[in-house]
């Protein structure tokens, strides 16, 4: 659109559900998870949801799959199990149930990351996605990386990213 009406498409509210991949959190001490349940609800959006589910790809594909089943979750954010650690798997539940990829995400946030800890942003396997109109975000477990990934990328789109994904009937 030339105008620029495309990019001021945005929705205010986006329904949101949080997972935290992790054998260790506990409501208690899942600082990730409540972080960014605290900038998605700062900016108006909803958390419908919120679990804690140990490090297995069953697992997590099948809580990805059901929020995403489910229509009137609009995103689905998920913190832990992006790294090389053989427990590390939350990449492989969800990399293979996209129906659509967004590169950029996991570029971005390993150029913004490089900033913050060089080298080592290699090893993040951040990732995101549409699967069934409904957008993933697959973040790190590090409260740092949390913040990073929301403050600089998700918040800023996410509800450009739903309005794209609505079903206009």
């Amino acid at each position: 659109m030339a105008d620029g009406t495309h990019r001021s498409q945005r929705m205010e509210r986006v329904d949101c559900a949080v997972i935290t991949v992790s054998d260790t959190r506990t409501e208690e001490n899942d600082e990730s998870g409540a972080l960014i349940r605290e900038r998605l609800t700062s900016q108006g959006h909803v958390v419908t949801a919120h679990m804690i589910i140990p490090d297995d790809a069953n697992r997590v594909g099948a809580a990805v799959e059901a929020y995403c089943a489910d229509r009137t979750t609009q995103a689905v954010l998920l913190t832990g199990g992006t790294g090389l650690s053989p427990r590390d798997s939350t990449y492989e539940a969800i990399a293979g149930l996209l129906d659509k990829t967004l590169d950029g995400f996991g570029e971005l946030f390993r150029m913004l990351s490089y900033e913050e800890v060089g080298a080592a942003a290699m090893l993040s396997r951040a990732v995101a996605g549409v699967r069934q109109g409904t957008v993933v975000f697959a973040l790190p477990g590090s409260v740092a990386a949390v913040r990073l990934a929301m403050d600089k990328l998700v918040l800023s789109e996410l509800g450009h990213i739903a309005a794209l994904l609505r079903d206009p009937s």
